[in-house]
């Protein structure tokens, strides 16, 4: 290692097959963690600790501005360069409540270096001192178009945190924070309160950054395989010793226990013409000990599954029988110095708070006294111990998630960085403890015994929303009026000053500053696709030959295209309802163990894929995965959750549909802008209006009506789901995929034979699903403070064909055109467009403040891609970023999955080649080629938007009809 560094300790890491290595700069003591091992997806991150010391959202927005520029890449917004011209496999940055952290990954070398250059010399060197305007643009600023218009706020974290504040899950995560954890940062909104976001001055936003992001409160970590010495060494003489050690003082004192258990009472807004009633969130919210204990933070997990979180858990269970909310959740987060564990009734009626924490706390006592079922707690054993050794992270690295993992001990003690991802020591100590007592002894201690434990009680206001932004309006108003003629002035030109900026491109010298690889590094040929033929048991088998070690993934899929429409939503209540009601042989709290013991889980759902313009395939899809070994369990289980389930348990299936309910609330709230966005698409697209009827604004209208008229209901929705079970199961709409590589299919043959004898016999089937698409551009109003806003069209019905070039102009438009225009000049915090292969193709953004000047930018997309004017380095930059964002790594299971989909699709190998290289040879001229498709979607004419009731009172003429949503 550099001997600018020295060596702390250094420890072998079984669960990552490599070496960890904890180093202290000598210079300025900033510590560093190198996990050294074989994986080519290199993880690099620095991260500081930053506690909050008001609701300013001082650490967020610096997260966000840091990004804007350095000494050394002074170019406007060097994140999005990156992202544009890069193979990152990661690129972010978090703010968290106690750290801010920003991690780069890339399986290149040398982009993994321009990566980790740019933003060490962000954290370091960022533009802000030089550059006010950032500050503005990124967090907030006062707005005045003109000396007679109404003074507002706006600024990229300021919509952001509007958003979020608009999400009563996340309104009561705070709430549940502070009442916790009140003397301590984490009684602050490291995020930003909207109400406090202006309160942050220049200077505080300055002196935050020079007090918090000094090496010697720096945490940095690489991982991977790479020459250690070679990033050392740089890290050091292009930063740190420029430097001196820093007495900072970044560390805060444990929150005092409570010596008695606090109530609290906070409203939130629901929409003038919503009900009040059976609305309030309960929560009962306790401290768990500190996350320097590994045993605990592992051990705490496993007990909050039992009690929980799995299916058929005794304590949710209680409580759903008391029908206390449409759904019971529990939250365990232990990636703060003091984690909070909460368990939240949501949607409840007001009265019933006392029977709440009754019910709760007498079953927490009644299992600490009788013991927790052995049964019960193996199964959440394996289910973790699975997961973990399984550590499939979707699309995020491995390196990544251990590096913010290891935060959770590190930040907090300098000498534990990998107390919480050496697990297999853990859980042998833990398993251990299954006889001692040691779980029920956690309840005793943490949830019966423990004073440190609050009560939050999250209450329904009609109106609200309309008092808080008339409070907002009325204080602008009130600052406004007190300012002289020549101070309004003075912020109209400040206003102009700024947008002017936001106009002004970084010049070529400056972009020129981020170095970028040659298209010559970047792999010629796509990765190639896996379908292995074959039959067992007279039913087709797709192998997808990836080494998964000696894990079996396999899929059961069911063609549905026969299956009429007024079934679809029962057949998509079914996917949800499997392996969580009771079957012949089990209850359903019996199965999940069962399930969680033989396999890494049993799970059903739909897929949706769109085959050509206007067709579509549906279909329904068991799955599960295991040990080889462990195949006939898993196929006996397969075979008691898609033959012997009991459809028409009343009470459940009321339970079930309620938290269905509450959870496409959520969906509504949290992510609007894929609902807009796909509701968009549903007035024209036959495969969207499908994907609405299971998991759209259509599917939440029919769940609302299933639980609100339940009795009426309940026949008709049993008769549904035996219905679509009758029509889904044949033998004749089935096809098998198995992604593994060390076993051929014929190791399951017997089992897929077994099951295949349970089908309903095959029928002669109908006519293919029938379709409507109604066009009804449709504004949902919400008591939310942000709108998302879509468009939408088919450029295929316009006679125009799909071309890979369209990849390259979704990059172009996500980071320049709607970056610029919705998120820079606009203040909304996301905006992205996308082009399918089948026409289908949309534009929406992301917590946006504004509606009518997001549909003008859509207007005038066509106008900029006419105009495109790029330089041969430009063009190599936008084909590299998209080239990343189709090259990104994959799991074995997903590369099945890809595999799977492909040939459904009727994709070979040649058809995604071809799409590649029209990416990799794209041109300007081929980009301004495709002004006539950007035209042909927007002038379409397909609009949704989901936003604040006011905003689309404001602006109906741009639909046909308004409804409100929730």
């Amino acid at each position: 290692m550099n001997n600018k560094y020295t060596i702390i300790k250094q420890e072998s890491i079984e669960e990552l097959n490599g070496t960890g290595y904890i180093l202290k700069h000598d210079k300025t003591g900033a510590r560093v963690v190198v996990i050294s091992n074989e994986d080519d997806n290199k993880v690099f991150q620095i991260g500081f600790r930053t506690p909050p010391k008001d609701d300013t959202g001082v650490p967020h927005i610096l997260e966000h501005s840091v990004l804007c520029g350095s000494r050394e890449f002074p170019m406007k917004d060097p994140f999005v360069e990156l992202v544009k011209g890069s193979l990152n496999t990661f690129l972010n940055a978090m703010t968290y409540p106690d750290k801010t952290v920003y991690p780069v990954a890339s399986q290149n070398d040398k982009d993994f270096f321009n990566l980790v250059h740019v933003y060490l010399d962000a954290v370091f060197y960022p533009n802000i001192y030089k550059k006010p305007e950032i500050l503005k643009q990124e967090g907030w600023h006062y707005d005045l178009l003109n000396e007679d218009a109404p003074l507002t706020y706006n600024g990229v974290v300021f919509n952001e945190m509007k958003g979020v504040f608009s999400s009563p899950d996340q309104q009561l995560a705070r709430i549940i924070q502070k009442s916790l954890l009140e003397d301590t940062p984490y009684g602050f909104e490291s995020g930003g309160d909207p109400k406090a976001i202006p309160d942050l001055t220049y200077e505080m936003f300055l002196d935050f950054h020079k007090t918090y992001y000094h090496p010697s409160n720096s945490y940095i970590y690489l991982y991977g395989d790479m020459d250690v010495d070679e990033y050392l060494t740089f890290i050091d003489e292009h930063y740190l010793k420029d430097f001196d050690e820093k007495q900072i003082d970044s560390s805060w004192e444990k929150q005092e226990p409570f010596t008695e258990v606090k109530r609290v009472e906070e409203y939130y807004p629901v929409g003038e013409n919503d009900s009040e009633e059976e609305k309030t969130y309960l929560s009962y919210n306790a401290v768990i000990g500190d996350s320097l204990d590994a045993k605990l933070y592992l051990g705490f997990e496993i007990l909050n599954r039992v009690l929980f979180d799995a299916p058929g858990a005794p304590v949710k269970k209680a409580l759903m029988d008391a029908q206390i909310g449409k759904d019971i959740q529990s939250s365990y987060d232990n990636g703060i110095m003091q984690p909070v564990f909460s368990v939240i009734a949501q949607e409840a009626r007001d009265d019933q708070e006392d029977e709440f924490v009754k019910i709760l706390e007498k079953n927490l006592a009644k299992i600490a006294k009788e013991g927790i079922p052995r049964r019960n707690l193996l199964a959440a054993f394996n289910y973790y111990e699975f997961k973990y050794r399984e550590a499939n992270f979707g699309r995020f690295p491995k390196g990544l998630m251990y590096g913010l993992q290891m935060y959770d001990s590190w930040l907090y003690d300098d000498e534990k960085p990998f107390i919480h991802i050496k697990t297999n020591e853990i859980f042998k100590q833990l398993r251990e403890e299954i006889e001692n007592g040691y779980f029920e002894n956690l309840i005793k201690e943490y949830l019966i015994d423990n004073n440190h434990k609050t009560i939050v009680v999250m209450k329904p206001k009609k109106g609200l929303q309309k008092i808080k932004d008339q409070e907002e309006a009325d204080k602008l108003k009130a600052y406004k009026d007190s300012l002289s003629e020549e101070e309004v002035k003075k912020l109209v030109e400040e206003t102009k000053q700024l947008k002017a900026s936001q106009e002004e491109a970084s010049t070529k010298e400056e972009l020129e500053k981020i170095p970028v690889i040659d298209i010559e590094d970047i792999r010629k040929d796509v990765k190639p696709l896996s379908n292995v033929e074959s039959e067992l048991g007279g039913v087709k088998v797709l192998w997808h030959q990836y080494f998964t070690n000696k894990i079996a993934y396999v899929k059961l899929a069911f063609d549905m295209s026969h299956v009429p429409m007024d079934l679809v939503p029962y057949a998509s209540f079914l996917a949800e309802i499997l392996t969580i009601v009771d079957t012949t042989h089990y209850s359903y709290q019996e199965l999940g163990n069962e399930i969680s013991i033989e396999t890494g889980g049993i799970s059903a759902t739909m897929d949706v894929m769109p085959t050509d313009v206007h067709e579509f395939l549906p279909m329904f899809i068991l799955k599960t995965k295991c040990f080889y070994s462990n195949i006939e369990k898993a196929f006996d289980l397969l075979k008691e959750v898609a033959f012997e389930s009991k459809l028409d348990n009343k009470k459940r299936l009321k339970e079930i549909i309620g938290q269905i309910y509450t959870n496409l609330k959520i969906t509504l709230t949290e992510t609007g802008h894929k609902s807009a966005a796909n509701r968009a698409m549903s007035y024209f697209s036959e495969y969207a209006a499908y994907r609405e009827a299971i998991q759209g604004i259509t599917m939440y209208e029919t769940v609302k009506k299933w639980y609100e008229d339940f009795d009426e209901e309940y026949d008709n929705i049993v008769n549904g789901l035996k219905e679509a079970a009758k029509m889904i199961f044949e033998k004749q709409n089935m096809t098998i995929s198995y992604t593994g590589k060390e076993e051929a299919p014929e190791f399951m043959k017997a089992e897929v034979e077994s099951f295949i004898e349970g089908l309903y016999e095959d029928q002669k089937q109908g006519e293919k699903v029938k379709v409507t698409c109604t066009k009804s551009n449709e504004g949902f109003a919400t008591a939310g403070g942000v709108q998302y806003v879509a468009c939408a069209g088919n450029f295929k019905d316009a006679g125009l064909e799909y071309t890979g070039a369209l990849k390259v102009l979704q990059m172009i438009f996500s980071y320049e055109y709607l970056w610029i225009q919705i998120r820079v000049k606009g203040g909304a915090y996301g905006c992205m467009c996308s082009f399918s292969d089948q026409g289908d193709s949309m534009f929406v953004t992301y917590r946006d403040p504004n509606l009518s000047e997001s549909y003008k930018v859509y207007d005038e997309a066509a106008d900029y891609v006419a105009d495109f004017d790029a330089d041969d380095r430009d063009m190599k930059k936008y084909i590299i970023g998209t080239i990343g964002s189709m090259d990104m790594p994959m799991e074995a299971v997903d590369m099945g999955a890809r595999s799977f989909h492909a040939y459904f699709l009727g994709k070979t190998e040649a058809d995604l080649q071809k799409v590649r290289d029209q990416v990799l040879s794209c041109t300007q001229e081929d980009i301004r080629a495709l002004a006539p498709i950007v035209k042909a979607v927007v002038e379409a004419g397909n609009r949704c938007c989901i936003g604040n009731e006011e905003k689309i009172d404001q602006n109906k003429e741009y639909f046909d009809e308004v409804k409100h949503v929730l």
